[in-house]
């Protein structure tokens, strides 16, 4: 069958490179997602892949020349293949090949082959199609799989056997579940049993190109549905043993908890559909990792987590080491709202101080809507009047902090008086006396004793400074206004 790319907004491209390929002697064909999305009318990628016959390299220069000749080639030669930039788009160009795989690496011999060589090697047969872009069959679909079929009944299915299509390039299975969660396809049974029998291969798969594909799986529609598919398959065991911790539900005296494994894949879904922020996502995957090493059951009480969002704030940071994620604002940012995660729910009670409010305020900062963000998405109880009681509450909580910030403007604290001014006052070098006074400033302002203004401040200062027996040096008629 013929696709027709007449209505496509890169055709004056691809007939381009069908005149180059021509003049050349080359064969050329667009391959990959770039066909995939094309037939499932999805928004256009801005990365195209071509496949030659010939010299991928070689084509990939002469048409560079043709459009622009200032245009910069990338060229991998290990790999035989070239890369350049046109417009908004970024062209790949390879030549066709065979590829064999050693037992301990995904990195494969190549050896040049035909186009259906390279369409054996891909990884789904709706990633295996080609277009021809040539002058005797220009548009042609080339499906050797079933790819088409495959694509309009929602099936991951890959073009040879499964197990050896895994075993050969593990990193296989994490693009078959992040296709999974991101396009809402079913992975073909024996595909899904293959992956569970070959999982123990992921581990010879770097860490960041398992965390590109994870990520992805973050960002889908309803994470949950890769999630729970990496759980089944048991690769989340050997990538984030944190969360599988998280399964099960014990009794004791008949009283039992909640799964929290399933608890956060709901708390995941609910907060994507409000949140395209990653690591606000990865805040919801983490919120609960503390549960598992905190879980307590006492005698007249129940089971107990105790201090599980300090703990899983503390967890986060050998986890995210351990995973090749970032170590810098992205991991504070996971880390003070895991730490946070339970603070609001403290407070959607009528006689919340307006101390713990402005505390909260203090703690969250920037972050907090944020955090309101993830504790919204935490209520997951089916019982409808609950949640809206709870949401309800949420709101009322909400309008008491932003009344008490237009009030003592807490949020992003900066102290109304320095050290510098402290240490004038008295004439005082750097030192302990200097730091205590600025603690008892913050706590009087947060415990609502002072109001969040620098005069306030310094005669507060001043009061204490005698308590702990600070002289100032100056005259007190002699002093001046800070």
């Amino acid at each position: 069958m013929y696709i027709n790319l007449n209505q496509n907004r890169n055709l004056k491209l691809f007939k381009t490179i069908s005149e180059v390929a021509h003049r050349n002697g080359s064969s050329v064909y667009i391959v990959g997602g770039y066909v995939r999305d094309m037939l499932m009318n999805r928004k256009a990628s801005a990365d195209i892949d071509f496949v030659t016959e010939q010299n991928g390299i070689a084509l990939a220069r002469h048409i560079a020349a043709e459009i622009n000749p200032g245009i910069q080639v990338s060229v991998f030669k290990t790999y035989g293949t070239a890369m350049f930039r046109y417009q908004d788009l970024e062209l790949e160009f390879v030549g066709a090949r065979k590829e064999s795989y050693s037992e301990d690496s995904r990195k494969p011999s190549v050896e040049a082959g035909t186009l259906q060589d390279d369409q054996k090697r891909r990884d789904f047969t709706i990633n295996a199609m080609a277009i021809s872009l040539n002058k005797d069959n220009f548009g042609e679909l080339m499906d050797p799989f079933g790819g088409r079929e495959d694509l309009s009944e929602g099936i991951l299915r890959t073009p040879l056997e499964p197990h050896q299509t895994y075993s050969d390039d593990p990193l296989r299975m994490m693009r078959a579940i992040r296709f999974a969660s991101t396009l809402q396809f079913k992975i073909e049974e024996k595909s899904l049993k293959a992956i569970l029998a070959e999982n123990e291969r992921i581990r010879i798969v770097s860490v960041e190109r398992i965390m590109t594909e994870f990520n992805k799986i973050m960002m889908s529609d309803k994470p949950s549905v890769g999630l729970k598919l990496l759980d089944d398959t048991q690769l989340l065991e050997k990538i984030i043993p944190e969360l599988t911790a998280l399964k099960g539900i014990e009794e004791i005296e008949g009283q039992t908890h909640k799964d929290n494994f399933y608890h956060t894949l709901e708390v995941v879904d609910n907060i994507s559909q409000n949140t395209d922020n990653l690591w606000l996502r990865w805040a919801a995957l983490l919120h609960d990792i503390g549960k598992a090493p905190t879980k307590k059951y006492v005698e007249g009480t129940g089971w107990t987590f105790h201090g599980h969002e300090f703990l899983g704030s503390k967890m986060a940071k050998p986890l995210f080491s351990r995973l090749k994620l970032p170590l810098g604002s992205d991991l504070k940012y996971v880390q003070k709202l895991v730490k946070l995660s339970s603070r609001p729910i403290a407070l959607i009670t009528d006689n919340a101080s307006d101390s713990a409010l402005r505390r909260l305020l203090f703690d969250a900062g920037e972050d907090l809507e944020d955090l309101f963000t993830l504790c919204k998405a935490d209520i997951t109880t089916k019982n409808a009047a609950k949640q809206k009681r709870f949401k309800k509450n949420f709101e009322y909580v909400a309008l008491k902090i932003r009344e008490v910030e237009e009030k003592d403007h807490v949020r992003n604290f900066q102290p109304p008086i320095s050290g510098e001014e402290i240490m004038q006052i008295f004439g005082l070098a750097p030192g302990r006396e200097i730091g205590i006074l600025k603690e008892k400033v913050k706590e009087a302002i947060m415990e609502g004793e002072i109001p969040n203004e620098k005069e306030a401040a310094r005669e507060f200062v001043l009061r204490e400074a005698e308590k702990i027996g600070l002289v100032q040096k100056q005259n007190p008629k002699e002093k001046t206004s800070i």
